[in-house]
């Protein structure tokens, strides 16, 4: 299993900010662990020309479960593979949160993705009430249950652990505690697909950053990260996919 380092460039950016990658690819043009970007989708058509031939893969945010029609505003899967993309970032909590979009939504969504030849980066996690009552891993457990794809194998699925109270506010949860929804995931995975779940990269989300990221990638069950903000970065990203090559 190769490690992966995916960042999540959110609502932001413009076509200056593809100096950044340029950045990124100069100071690592052959990392050991796998590399991904994945910007709004008015850059992927760039950023997957500027990457082409280097270790940097390109993804999207989100995609629509049909595969075209009267959806104005959305985009396909066919779009986004058109346009460069490989992976494809599923269930993101603000997604969930923001849009409303259930677990049937999020694996409609990841069978299009999977149908179509890409991996399908799942991603789950609790809220800050629901850890302080001790539901963490109910929640969870039923968030994978009900979002990954019916044909999820190593190849095509990516899941990605980001407590929704870590994104984006400088905190953290322990290692412990990390530890202890990775494991769990690792198991209901294999519950779920069977052997195929050893191969299944489990990223950790959520605050991640170049002064905790050899920390995180210590922990068991820890096969990567799913970067905000500091994937904006050529020198934070950079950093982070250093610490998980030397992991």
């Amino acid at each position: 299993m190769k490690k992966l380092a995916a960042g999540n460039w959110k609502m932001n950016g413009t076509k200056a900010s593809l100096a950044e990658v340029e950045a990124l690819l100069a100071a690592h043009p052959g990392p050991t662990c796998e590399m991904l970007l994945c910007p709004p989708a008015t850059l992927i058509s760039q950023m997957a020309a500027l990457a082409a031939d280097s270790a940097l893969m390109v993804g999207a945010q989100d995609c629509h479960a049909k595969p075209q029609g009267a959806h104005t505003g959305d985009i396909s899967v066919a779009m986004l593979k058109d346009a460069g993309a490989s992976h494809v970032i599923l269930g993101h909590s603000e997604r969930r949160t923001d849009h409303g979009e259930t677990d049937a939504q999020v694996r409609a969504k990841a069978e299009a993705v999977v149908d179509a030849g890409l991996v399908a980066i799942v991603c789950i996690g609790e809220t800050e009430s629901e850890r302080d009552a001790g539901q963490t891993l109910a929640v969870i457990g039923s968030q994978i249950d009900g979002s990954i794809p019916m044909a999820a194998t190593a190849a095509n699925l990516v899941v990605a652990y980001e407590p929704v109270w870590a994104i984006g506010t400088g905190r953290t949860p322990t290692l412990a505690e990390i530890a202890e929804v990775h494991s769990f995931l690792r198991g209901r995975l294999r519950g779920l697909i069977g052997e195929e779940a050893e191969g299944v990269r489990i990223l950790y989300g959520g605050s991640v950053k170049p002064s905790n990221a050899t920390d995180i990638f210590a922990v068991p069950h820890v096969d990567g990260a799913l970067v905000g903000g500091a994937s904006l970065k050529a020198a934070d990203f950079g950093a982070i996919v250093a610490a998980l090559s030397a992991a």
